[in-house]
Formats: structure tokens, sequence, C-alpha cells
């Protein structure tokens, strides 16, 4: 009886520890998946040069002059603050998504941007996103990174 018994107990853990390994995997296939989401709202922090794929010097951006990026729903804006007197840049239109890529197809922006959609409305980049974090890197012709962009998750 004592036998049986302690069978029943281990039978009843093994199955409660495979259970609980699926909720952990069910858990991570949804952390996964929440981070391909950029939706929010973020601020550019700095920019990196590359040369060999290897970043050789950070520009911090300009907190009088911030830039802001929006994503929500499979669309993005985006909006920089200039000097009194200066260019207005913004930008609007869709956005994708993958573990690796951005791509951002924009619809309108201000005068400035218009001259610069007018000849290539479609922006890919290579996507490095973290916790709270992320960048979006212009690859060149030949495939090496040459720039990015350095955004951080405002808080809401």
């Amino acid at each position: 009886m004592k036998r049986l018994f302690f069978i029943l107990v281990i039978t009843l853990l093994c199955l409660s520890c495979k259970q609980e390994n699926n909720v952990t995997n069910t858990q991570a296939e949804v952390e996964v998946e929440a981070n391909l989401d950029l939706d929010g709202v973020w601020e550019l922090v700095s920019f990196y040069n590359y040369r060999d794929n290897i970043i050789v010097d950070t520009i911090i951006a300009n907190p009088e002059n911030p830039q802001i990026k929006i994503f929500l729903d499979s669309k993005v804006m985006w909006s920089r603050k200039e000097p009194k007197g200066k260019l207005e840049y913004f930008g609007y239109g869709s956005y994708e998504v993958t573990d690796s890529t951005l791509v951002e197809t924009l619809e309108f922006g201000s005068k400035e941007m218009l001259r610069v959609i007018d000849s290539s409305r479609i922006f890919s980049f290579e996507l490095l996103k973290g916790n709270g974090t992320f960048s979006q890197i212009d690859i060149g012709p030949e495939g090496d990174r040459i720039f990015s962009e350095n955004y951080t998750r405002i808080k809401e």
C-alpha cells in the first residue's frame, strides 16, 4: 500500500512538472512575439557610425532638438524638433517588422521629407531590439553597416 501511494505521488509530481513546463514554453512564445512589437513612443538617444561593421563613432542626440518615433498598429510617424527658423522634419507611413528587419514605407511628410520620399518611399533597416531599446541600422550596397539611429522607449 505504501508503495502504491509512493508511485501515485511521484506520478502526480511528474505530471505537474510537465504542465508547468508547458506554461513556461507558452510564456516564452508570447515574449518572443511581443519582442517583435515596436508599438509605443520612442526617443532618439544617439547615432553610431560604422566602419567594417564596427562602431567607430557615437554621437549623442541633442536634447534640445528631440526626435520622436511613434509606432502603432503597423503605422509609424516621426518628428524632429529643429531650432527656430530651421527646416521641419516629420514623416508618416506604415511599417513592417521581423526579428531582424524594420521596413518603413512613408506616405507623406514635411516639405524637406517630401523631396526624399519622391526618390524613395521605402526605407529598410537592420533591426536590433533590446529591453526598452532598439536600433535601426542603415546597410550599404555592399551589405555593410553604415550608421544607426538608437532609440529608447519613453515611459508611459
